[in-house]
This record gives structure tokens, C-alpha cells and sequence, in this order.
């Protein structure tokens, strides 16, 4: 039962210091949250929070403010992550539905998670790499010119123009399909370049054609610009903290300007995994000891070829935070698995 209500007294520290910003004191506590203990009791168990470490005090005579090892232990006893509202399930259905293509799925989500949870919400664009092919198309612009699409499983379009040394008629063109389509669709994006490569080394006297948009082919497979791409949103939500601003907010800025930084806060989340929540010191990065991430992966299938997430002071709305990145990569990998 003891263990029970200092839970209980931690659960309300976090929860008042979030929404106030303030340290919080028992007396408050009481009041708002009817422990159903007296105020002595609650001062004890605050008094025994504080000695294990979970909460402190910043200034004499003031109220306690949670610690890393609090905000851990409130996030690691929350028995479920709160259920999305009604109108917020609706907000995301909406703004998702609405994409046309990948580059519009990763702004709109890193748009809907920066205002959903009030942070900087970071996605990263699906990893080429891991991808599969799920389909190409050649289409004929002029007799001597095609427009060769590659779609992957991650919900990634490429396209490339390619002209070719003669004219190539209808039938010449749908066995020019077939033969691509057979050894490319399906294939992990490394497999495909083989088999293709090896189309090209089979047929030594291929006609150009053929070799020609195998090389288009493999140069879209071989083109790594977006692994480490990433869409960053909602960095104007650091104004709420500043009275965090040398700590957490001032290195956090700088953070933003780089890429692989972020990358490495995100972390190895993964669809194993339906969240990932970094409090602190936990993270890699000790100029950003200050920070939280709450981080998800997503993708079609049970496989995450990237992850989303945000990225804020330790003082967030934690349950708040973990419902939203979690609903919207499902939402996110529902549309990739559709597409």
C-alpha cells in the first residue's frame, strides 16, 4: 500500500509540475488531487521520493520537481499509453489521407506530431536500403524515349527519362517489361541491382534498350540521398520553455542543424518495439541531458524502415506524447502498407 501511494504522490508531482511549471508542494497536492492521506503523510512520502532519488528540490522552501529517475519510473508504470481522443483520431485521418506521395506523408506527419504534442517532432525518411521493389512501369513517351518508374515498398516513387539510340515498338516493349519486371519485383533493393546486372551480363548483345533502362534502373536503386534525410517541425514549441533555456532549449537548437544528431536521438526504434521513451542522461548525448524522446518506428509490414518521433525538455506531457507518436507511425505504416 505504501508503495501504491507514493506512486500515486510521484504520478501527481509529474503531472502538476508538467501542466504548472512549477515545483510542487504537498499542500497543493492535497488539494488537487485527493490522495485521501493528510498532508504529514503526503510530506513523508514526498520525504522518501526525495531520498531514493525520484524528485528534488531546486530552492529551500520551495515544492519538488521530478528527476530523470522519476519521469523513468512514471513512464515505466504507466500500465497502458491513453487511448487517442475522438477528434484527434479524426485530425490525423484527415491530414494523412490527404498525401500524394511520400515527400507529403513525411511533412504532413512531422506537421500533425509538432502540433498534436506541443514539441519538436523529427520523421525520417523511409531507408532506401531495406526497401523492396514493389513495381515498374516503362511507358512510352515517343517511340524513342521511355519514362521508367520505380516504386518500393516503403512508398518511394523514381522516376527517369530514358532516351534510346532507336525507336522501340509495342510488343518489343511489353517483353522489355516482363523481362525487368521478372527479375527486379519483389526483390530487396541490393537483390534487384544483382539480378538486373546479371540480366546485362547474360545477354551480352542485349538490345540497348534493355541496357538502357537497366541503367537507369540501377542508378535509382543505388541512390542513397534520402537515408539520412529527415523532416524536422514544430521547433517554435521551445518558446514554452524559457525558463529551460541555457539547459535544454539553447543545445537543443543547435541540435537542429544537424542531421546525424538527430538521427541518433531517434534511436533504433522499432515496430518490435510500440515505443520508445529516452529520459535524460539515458539519451546519447550529454550536452542534451536536459532532453526526452519519444520515439517509434514505422513502416508496411511488420518491418520499420524508419522512425518518428519528438524531442523536448524532460518537463512533457510523457502519456500525452507516447499515445501521438504511436498513432500516427501505425497511421503512417497503414498508408505505406496501402499505397
Amino acid at each position: 500500500m505504501q508503495e501504491e501511494r507514493r506512486l500515486a504522490v510521484l504520478r501527481a508531482i509529474v503531472e502538476d509540475y508538467v501542466a504548472t511549471e512549477e515545483p510542487v508542494g504537498s499542500k497543493s497536492l492535497v488539494e488537487r488531487h485527493g490522495l485521501g492521506v493528510s498532508p504529514a503523510t503526503v510530506r513523508n512520502d514526498m520525504a522518501a521520493l526525495e531520498d531514493e532519488g525520484y524528485i528534488a528540490q531546486p530552492h529551500t522552501s520551495a515544492g519538488r520537481v521530478p528527476t530523470d529517475k522519476g519521469y523513468r519510473l512514471f513512464v515505466d508504470r504507466l500500465t497502458t499509453v491513453k487511448p487517442m481522443s475522438a477528434a484527434e483520431r479524426r485530425a490525423i485521418a484527415s491530414l494523412l489521407d490527404g498525401a500524394v506521395d511520400l515527400d507529403d506523408v513525411v511533412q504532413r506527419s512531422v506537421r500533425l506530431l509538432s502540433q498534436l504534442t506541443r514539441q519538436v517532432a523529427i520523421v525520417q525518411y523511409p531507408t532506401l536500403s531495406r526497401s523492396t521493389v514493389r513495381h515498374v512501369e516503362l511507358v512510352a513517351l515517343a517511340p524513342n524515349r521511355l519514362l521508367v518508374v520505380l516504386i518500393l515498398s516503403t512508398g518511394r516513387v523514381e522516376q527517369r527519362i530514358v532516351e534510346l539510340a532507336a525507336d522501340l515498338d509495342d510488343e518489343a516493349l511489353v517483353e522489355l517489361r516482363a523481362v525487368i519486371g521478372q527479375a527486379a519485383i519483389g526483390q530487396v533493393i541490393a537483390d534487384a541491382v544483382t539480378a538486373l546486372g546479371a540480366l546485362v551480363a547474360e545477354e551480352a548483345l542485349a538490345p540497348p534498350a534493355t541496357l538502357a533502362v537497366i541503367d537507369a534502373l540501377s542508378e535509382a536503386m543505388s541512390d542513397h540521398r534520402s537515408d539520412e534525410r529527415i523532416a524536422v517541425g514544430g521547433a517554435a514549441n521551445l518558446a514554452r520553455y524559457g525558463d529551460s533555456f541555457d539547459s535544454a532549449v539553447r543545445p537543443l537548437l543547435e541540435a537542429l542543424e544537424e542531421h546525424v544528431v538527430l538521427l541518433k536521438l531517434l534511436g533504433e526504434a522499432t515496430t518490435g518495439e510500440p515505443i520508445t521513451v529516452r529520459i535524460g542522461h539515458e539519451g546519447p548525448y550529454q550536452e542534451l541531458a536536459s532532453t526526452s524522446v519519444v520515439a517509434a518506428g514505422y513502416g508496411p509490414g511488420e518491418e520499420a524502415f524508419a522512425r518518428l518521433g519528438i524531442v523536448g525538455p524532460t518537463r512533457m506531457d510523457y502519456p500525452g506524447s507516447m499515445a501521438a507518436v504511436r498513432a500516427v507511425a501505425r497511421y503512417v505504416s497503414r498508408i505505406l502498407d496501402e499505397a
